[in-house]
Parts: structure tokens; C-alpha cells; sequence
């Protein structure tokens, strides 16, 4: 007998097969993952751009929690439409009645 004989009797041309469609499976479960976060995140992104913009200010955890969600999304592939939110948002005043902030855009 063959060694490509053994082989297919031990079932290793299945054992390779159903290794390459669990490795494409897992691929799809990563990407969809990523898409999920990322909607999440611009979902939070929005959410604090509303509630900010009603209040007229942010302080400087509320502005540094939201560069960091802003970071993650845009880092998991963000297409830039959250930009202008953000730039909108780190204007706004960081006191009550303050004045808005200068910000150095990046």
C-alpha cells in the first residue's frame, strides 16, 4: 500500500478539509465581531456626542473617554464619518457657561 493509500484510510485528505472550513468559519466569526464592536462603538459615539451637545460641555474625563472610544473605532477600521462629531465635540466648553475650547485638530 501507498502512503497516499494509509492516508486516505486514516482520513487525513477529511481531517485537512474540515481544518480549512473551521479556519474559514473562524475568519467570518472574527470579521463579524469586529463589525459588531465597531457598531457599537459608534452607536456610544453618538450617544455621547447627543448628550453632550445638550448639556453645552464636557469635562476632561468625559472628553478623555470619549477620544478613547473614538481611538478604538476608528482603529477597528472607522470610515470617518465620526470625525466631524469629534472635532464638533472637543470644542465644547469643559465648565458649565465656559468658553468653547480651542482645539488643535489632528
Amino acid at each position: 500500500m501507498t502512503v497516499y493509500n494509509w492516508m486516505c484510510v486514516l482520513g487525513i485528505p477529511g481531517l485537512f478539509a474540515g481544518l480549512i472550513g473551521f479556519i474559514r468559519l473562524q475568519i467570518k466569526a472574527n470579521r463579524a465581531m469586529k463589525l459588531a464592536v465597531q457598531a457599537m462603538l459608534r452607536d456610544r459615539l453618538l450617544q455621547g456626542y447627543k448628550h453632550y451637545m445638550e448639556k453645552g460641555w464636557a469635562d476632561l474625563d468625559d472628553r478623555s473617554n470619549m477620544d478613547n472610544v473614538w481611538r478604538q473605532y476608528h482603529a477597528l477600521g472607522g470610515n470617518g464619518d465620526m470625525n466631524d462629531l469629534r472635532r464638533t465635540f472637543r470644542h465644547l466648553p469643559m465648565a458649565p457657561g465656559g468658553q468653547p475650547v480651542v482645539v488643535d485638530d489632528e
